[in-house]
């Protein structure tokens, strides 16, 4: 279908892709790539089943934007679901929950070091497609964004984009640092993100981290000793320093001076305060508030950075009642923020001039 028979002001047809749009993948400039994935969550569930919520939740949302002019135009396609990885996420999930149960101990336990073994082969597994299937739009000549699945998802593109840039940053939104080595004994677990991007990736020569508030001293050492490879904006200061009456603009303008020119941008829901995303696995108390993040990604693009990619993750609809889309919808919305400011960045989409 062509955008001339699309009306934008039209309600969402049953069978419409991503955002109600008519796009086909070979149309579209920006591909979402789902990841029903959430092996080793290790508090609250669903996050696997995030990608299709927001799918759905993203039929309702309007797509005038005051920010970016028609960003929709560019094209937006979600690909479908991959019934191999929502597989080995069922075989993964079902293998790590015993070992969450003894709380990782499993030394003298053959039973439970299989299960370990096996989570782990299936993590790799998990990320070698996603490294295939980003490395494959990327020579499409596509834009990417991941959508969690929770946050393990993205390494394999953080990989795959590696070898495209030779020096890019990672923008991290988050409740939690995810620095951890290899939370209780999973490899690739989702507290463990990017402690494994920051060990595998060279090319990401600097990571920024906004929002953290849930964390232990063995990750606040270990950031540490990466110097300024690595740099906190930790949620209780920057609300100290609003409280103190600095500007947003201000706070902001501090973390944008901290990335390199090209900036992939990892966004945890759970790094915005929890009334916007209460179903998400570990809610903490605090948090950006939903235009605040987007104030930023704007800010990002003011500058004249460049946004190579990005990936959502942890938005889990409310598993106890099917009618409750409210984490889903804010997470619709935040993604169709973050492509909108990619597009931007790129030059295929014009700033809004109202």
């Amino acid at each position: 279908m062509s955008t001339h028979k699309f009306d934008p002001n039209a309600a969402s047809l049953n069978d419409s892709g991503v955002f109600g749009l008519p796009f086909t993948q070979e149309q579209a400039s920006l591909v979402f790539l789902p990841i029903p994935w959430e092996a080793t969550t290790s508090y609250g569930g669903g996050t696997s089943d995030g990608p299709a919520a927001i799918l759905e939740a993203s039929r309702q949302v309007d797509l005038y934007d005051l920010d970016v002019e028609r960003p929709y135009e560019a094209g937006l396609y979600m690909m479908k679901e991959s019934a191999e990885v929502r597989s080995w996420n069922e075989e993964g999930k079902a293998e790590a929950q015993k070992i969450i149960a003894a709380s990782g101990v499993i030394d003298g336990n053959p039973a439970l070091q299989k299960s370990l073994k096996r989570v782990n082969e299936l993590s790799e597994k998990l990320n070698s497609y996603v490294y295939a299937e980003t490395k494959k739009l990327l020579a499409q000549g596509k834009i990417v964004g991941i959508v969690g699945g929770d946050h393990s998802v993205p390494l394999g593109a953080f990989q795959a984009m590696a070898e495209k840039h030779p020096s890019f940053g990672v923008l991290h939104f988050d409740a939690h640092s995810d620095t951890r080595n290899a939370y209780e004994g999973f490899e690739f677990s989702h507290a463990s993100i990017m402690n494994n991007a920051l060990k595998l990736i060279p090319q990401l020569t600097k990571l920024t981290q906004v929002g953290i508030r849930d964390f232990c001293e063995e990750e606040v050492n270990y950031c540490k000793s990466l110097g300024e490879r690595v740099k906190i904006f930790f949620d209780a200061h920057l609300a100290r320093r609003k409280f103190e009456g600095e500007s947003w603009k201000k706070i902001t303008t501090d973390i944008i001076s901290t990335l390199p020119k090209e900036v992939w941008i990892s966004f945890d829901i759970d790094g915005l305060d929890p009334k916007f995303c209460p179903h998400t696995g570990t809610p903490v108390p605090g948090g950006l508030d939903f235009q605040e993040a987007a104030y930023i990604f704007s800010q990002v693009v003011a500058s004249g950075r460049k946004i190579i990619g990005f990936d959502l993750n942890e938005v889990s609809p409310n598993l106890d009642n099917e009618n409750d889309e409210w984490d889903a919808n804010v997470g619709a919305r935040l993604l169709y923020k973050l492509a909108a400011w990619t597009l931007a960045s790129q030059g295929k989409a014009k700033l809004n001039q109202v």
